[in-house]
């Protein structure tokens, strides 16, 4: 194997006391690229990534002393501030100062009391702060259920009394299967919602148009629906297009929400009501227009549509339970309406807060005073949010649907944006996340994201990672992770550097992951992880010992000899697709879209002509094997190929299958072009047909090439039952 050094020309080779503190941290020092080289990281970037941890790594001296504080840590406290079990198994890690008791008992959820017996064995000692201190390991009763519980423990000594607590997360082994009969699977359909556009619609797609595209789907056998990430992005213009780059991963997006369907839009006056239907209109006109959505047009008109609507009386019903769901959101809902209103506030052209002012700045109090207005404003648009994603779950379970709406999560929040901001002690400073370089982006990515500071989810019991998947399950089926891989390490970059100049820092994939299956089990949801990419061997053993469902794309999917791998070898517990959204619609891969718009972009590292070879190879084979199955003949046309892949697909035993509504009705824009931003309109291509004409959802039901498809999946999947 080749070995490179990252180094800028001097000498940056990190020495062995660096590495070892940067291990300790859970940074890697070294690894395998892509390409199958093996990859020294430079001394430079992992002091950054320290410091971005709260680790003063500069010189010798520090890096000694941090080694000796991070060795020390755990042993300064009686019980860690969160510990993460599997149902039955698992145990408790104490640390008592000698010649004192310790006494332990569980408060589980419910409030009743647990007694823990602290079984005889000998424990490890260690002089910690001059003084020695016990390990003691205390079994976890096998019968302690599942949930989220308090460690409550007793240190008794001569002299004193010392009481600590600490979160018990008691999570599943294994979540349960996606709901289906014996021997049944189940298929769904995928759409970027923002795109799918009706003839009611505001200019963009909305969940009242997630509710209708839910019923046909339901209606043409779809057990779910996945639409893109629908998390809360900006609130002034420009609005971030990109679903994947939110403000909030907590918080929902007002933006799809719609305005007609709000109970006071009822009781509006003659001069509001002709506003309201005047805004309307202006954006509706967009609807047919298949070039290019336009998010800040459409804010705009709605937004002062639901200003209208917030200024009507509400009665007292509507009254009540509008404060019910602000008392049970609390103060992550207030600090995020807050965040909205200052967005507001500095866009109105007054003086920005100074760069670092923090939640509970004096300065920021006095101005959640003086905003409380348009506070209750947007913690009113996230409870109608809420209330239509309701509504869209509901006619989901209406059409038959036995998962109904798969949300999907994005990989973290915008450097600028509310969580970052009110939650800033989460995140690492400094340093965002990416990807390292590969296949089909060459130049590598960083996302702009900042990561979480694992240590700091360990501080807080995980209640961040909690608070986003109870919210996310609420009114769904089924969560899909992008990246899932962030559960177990995420590829920091220094800001500033090129996204190849970052390294792996690892988080506690068992706590993370039990956390995330506890939520599901309990919400009765199914969890896809999408696990492409540079993938550690045992993780997708891992995640499926876990019961959550990894992710097989088509095209990615080779054997031993880079070929088609034959779908009956595919993976059982995946969710199985002929495209992913960071790749054209099937019909524009098979044009070789993804290899002219990359040289377009400049985005290539190879030659045009070698990408191009690769392609119609990769390509010709693909059908050959279509060919080979009797799937096509030699002048199938387009849309037949499109459906013998998805038919080719389905005879693999993978649990779930997603057909993409863009291979639905020929449409061959890709959605994003990865490593691109003002140079592509990534997701902000509105759903059009294979001539570019735009395909509402009142036509969809009805279409051939629409019907035609999904009823060949239909077809294909019950004819094994």
């Amino acid at each position: 194997m080749e070995v490179t050094e990252m180094t800028d020309g001097t000498d940056d080779i990190p020495s062995s006391a660096l590495t070892e503190l940067a291990r300790a941290h859970g940074i890697a020092t070294e690894y395998d690229s892509f390409f199958g080289e093996q990859v020294t990281v430079p001394a430079t970037t992992l002091r950054t990534i320290l410091s971005a941890m709260g680790v003063a790594a500069g010189d010798a001296e520090s890096v000694e002393t941090a080694l000796g504080e991070v060795e020390a840590a755990p042993w300064r406290r009686i019980v860690p501030p969160s510990t993460v079990v599997r149902a039955g198994s698992g145990e408790l890690a104490l640390h008592v100062a000698d010649g004192h008791d310790v006494e332990v008992v569980i408060v589980l959820e419910d409030g009743s009391i647990r007694p823990v017996a602290i079984p005889a064995q000998q424990p490890v000692a260690r002089t910690v702060d001059g003084a020695t201190r016990w390990r003691v390991r205390v079994p976890v009763p096998s019968d302690v259920p599942l949930g989220w519980h308090t460690v409550n423990a007793r240190q008794s000594g001569p002299t004193d009394d010392v009481i600590e607590t600490g979160a018990l997360i008691v999570t599943p082994q294994r979540l349960t299967p996606p709901p289906a009969g014996t021997g049944e699977r189940s298929w769904g359909l995928m759409a970027q919602l923002y795109s799918v556009r009706s003839r009611r619609s505001w200019g963009l797609g909305d969940f009242a148009d997630l509710a209708d595209l839910a019923a046909v789907a339901g209606e043409s056998g779809a057990d779910y629906l996945l639409i893109n990430p629908v998390h809360a992005a900006e609130v002034t213009e420009p609005i971030e297009p990109s679903p994947y780059l939110p403000s909030s991963r907590r918080f929902l997006a007002p933006l799809y929400v719609r305005p007609e369907l709000i109970p006071e839009a009822a009781y509006l006056t003659d001069p509001d009501r002709t506003r309201f239907e005047q805004l309307h209109a202006e954006v509706a006109a967009s609807n047919t227009n298949a070039s290019r959505l336009d998010r800040d047009a459409v804010w705009a008109a709605k937004r002062e549509a639901l200003e209208m609507l917030f200024a009507v009386e509400a009665t007292p019903a509507r009254r009540a339970g509008f404060d019910a769901f602000v008392r049970r959101e609390g103060r992550a809902l207030a600090d995020f309406a807050l965040w909205c209103a200052l967005r507001e506030h500095e866009a109105a052209g007054n003086d920005p807060l100074p760069a670092g002012t923090a939640i509970d700045d004096p300065a920021v109090t006095e101005l959640r005073e003086r905003l409380a207005d348009r506070i209750e404003f947007h913690s009113w648009l996230q409870w109608n949010v809420d209330d239509q994603l309701a509504d869209a779950a509901r006619a989901a379970a209406a059409a038959g649907m036995r998962i109904g709406i798969m949300h999907d999560l994005a990989v973290g929040v915008s450097t600028e944006g509310s969580d970052a901001w009110s939650m800033r002690a989460l995140y690492a400073p400094g340093v965002v996340v990416g990807a390292p370089p590969d296949m089909y982006n060459q130049q590598g990515q960083s996302w702009n994201q900042p990561p979480w500071l694992p240590s700091a989810l360990a501080e807080t019991a995980y209640a961040p990672l909690r608070d986003m998947v109870r919210g996310l399950l609420r009114h769904a089926g089924a969560l899909r992770i992008d990246h899932i891989l962030g559960f177990f390490r995420l590829w920091w970059i220094p800001e500033g550097s090129g996204p190849g100049e970052g390294t792996y820092v690892r988080y506690d994939h068992e706590a993370m992951i039990g956390v995330l299956a506890l939520e599901a089990e309990r919400a009765g949801a199914v969890i896809i992880g999408e696990d492409l990419g540079l993938v550690e061997p045992w993780v997708r053993d891992y995640l499926g010992e876990r019961g959550i469902l990894g992710t097989s794309v088509l095209w990615f999917e080779r054997d031993e000899d880079g070929g088609p791998l034959p779908p009956e070898r595919y993976r059982t517990d995946v969710l199985a697709t002929v495209n992913t959204h960071d790749l054209p619609p099937t019909a524009g891969y098979l044009d070789g879209e993804h290899v002219a718009l990359r040289a377009r972009l400049q985005l290539l590292t190879r030659s045009v002509e070698d990408e191009w070879a690769d392609f119609e190879a990769e390509r010709d084979r693909m059908l050959g094997v279509l060919r080979s199955r009797g799937l096509i003949d030699d002048d199938a046309s387009e849309q037949e190929v499109i459906e013998a892949l998805h038919v080719f697909l389905a005879a693999s035993p993978s649990r779930l299958l997603g057909v993409s509504l863009v291979d639905a009705v020929g449409e061959k824009r890709v959605q994003n072009q990865p490593g691109t931003d003002d140079e592509y309109p990534n997701w902000q291509v509105p759903l059009a047909d294979s001539d570019r004409r735009a395909v509402l959802l009142d036509d969809l039901a009805k279409s051939p090439r629409f019907r035609s498809l999904v009823d060949a999946v239909e077809r294909s999947l019950r004819r094994e039952e």
